[in-house]
């Protein structure tokens, strides 16, 4: 008995939950792997889908997508951008191409905070003497580092993570200056405290 479910293929292996409710949804392949597909695979896997789901890692060309079977209809980049696949090359093939803008926003802006946080902090410095049992107890000048209360923090590109990194910033009392190809509008000077 045929399906009449969309045949999904996915290139790499996506968070449980999600290949959990992909299952219910579709006729999943999923990746059993954690290595990125070879060429002959994703040309092999994009003949036989309706849908191809890719990773960042994973490069689709002009050469991959002239090979595509008739039923592929949907490119489902699992990722915030798309430069790794050839789009012009799809559209004209009818192959939309889709991905996830600001789908790693906040977190990019929290892993950016927790690393300026680290780095005056001293956090790795001491983690790394712990690790190491080199640690002696507690002193008043151990690891003190500084606080980032009143520093100026120079970001470089102030779009969707800039920004939200500036609203972090400020939480912590920064001083944040920035840089972009256009100056931002200001109101949005305004609600980031961001200094052009």
């Amino acid at each position: 008995m045929k399906s009449d479910r969309l045949k999904v293929t996915l290139t790499c292996r996506l968070p449980e939950a999600v290949e959990r409710r992909m299952k219910e949804l579709f006729d999943l392949r999923p990746r059993d792997q954690d290595q990125p597909m070879e060429r002959s695979e994703l040309i092999a896997s994009m003949k036989s889908c309706d849908v191809l789901v890719p990773c960042i890692n994973d490069t689709i060309d002009n050469a991959m997508l002239s090979q595509a079977g008739p039923n592929l209809r949907l490119i489902a980049n699992f990722a915030a951008g798309f430069d790794n696949i050839d789009v012009a090359t799809a559209l004209q093939k009818n192959i939309l191409v889709s991905n996830t803008p600001g789908v790693v926003t906040e977190d990019t802006a929290d892993m950016a905070m927790a690393l300026i946080l680290g780095v005056t902090r001293r956090i790795p410095e001491g983690l790394n003497v712990m690790k190491e049992g080199r640690w002696s107890g507690w002193a008043p000048d151990a690891f003190l580092g500084g606080r980032i209360s009143g520093r100026r923090l120079g970001i470089l590109g102030m779009g969707r993570i800039g920004r939200a990194l500036a609203d972090r910033a400020n939480a912590f009392g920064m001083q944040v200056h920035y840089h972009n190809r256009k100056r931002l509008r200001p109101e949005l000077e305004e609600q980031h405290k961001a200094t052009y």
